[in-house]
């Protein structure tokens, strides 16, 4: 039985009014959502609120669903539209980025561990976010949740070649970033 089997299997489940079938949906496909967000809008905080969003309005619509062994790739569309919603909202907004209202002195009493990792940390998020989201998909997709390039393929709208040409493209950009980043 492939996921496919039993996301539709699962749907019309939770089309007879089973929640715990869509609760199981939301785990089978909630590592794969936040992947989706984090390539577009590229903040942890923002990728987990898009993706809770996106499962709540992917329930709510669910009976719109044909394709009931199309879920996950369903899902993924509601997931990448409500980042690009997110996205457009945010530069609406005039956010201060807490590093630059923090005053100088104050930063020095962090832990220079905890620096490291915040610099490490923003250090991939910033080569991330220099990747097309095309690019940040695949590798998110293929690296984090270890799909098939066929799987990756049908998600994003290319071919398996071309899936894979996204995967090696990126995974050279992000080696040449995070090089560049580590001789500072």
């Amino acid at each position: 039985m492939s996921i496919d089997d039993r996301d539709e299997e699962l749907v019309r489940r939770t089309l007879a009014g089973d929640a715990m079938a869509y609760a199981s949906l939301v785990r089978r496909h909630r590592r794969a959502a936040l992947a989706r967000a984090l390539a577009i809008v590229g903040d942890t905080f923002e990728a987990e609120d898009v993706a809770q969003d996106s499962f709540v309005q992917g329930y709510e619509q669910l009976a719109t669903l044909r394709d009931h062994a199309r879920f996950g790739t369903w899902l993924l569309t509601i997931v990448h539209r409500r980042s690009l919603n997110a996205l457009r909202s945010a530069r609406r907004r005039r956010a201060v980025d807490l590093d630059d209202a923090i005053p100088d002195g104050a930063a020095n009493t962090a832990s220079d561990v905890v620096d490291a990792t915040h610099r490490s940390r923003a250090a991939l998020l910033a080569a991330l976010a220099s990747l097309s989201p095309v690019q940040r998909t695949v590798v998110l997709l293929a690296d984090l949740e270890e799909w098939p390039h066929d799987r990756i393929a049908a998600t994003v709208g290319c071919s398996v070649v071309m899936s894979r040409r996204h995967l090696s493209d990126a995974r050279r950009r992000l080696r040449e970033l995070l090089t560049q980043e580590e001789r500072r």
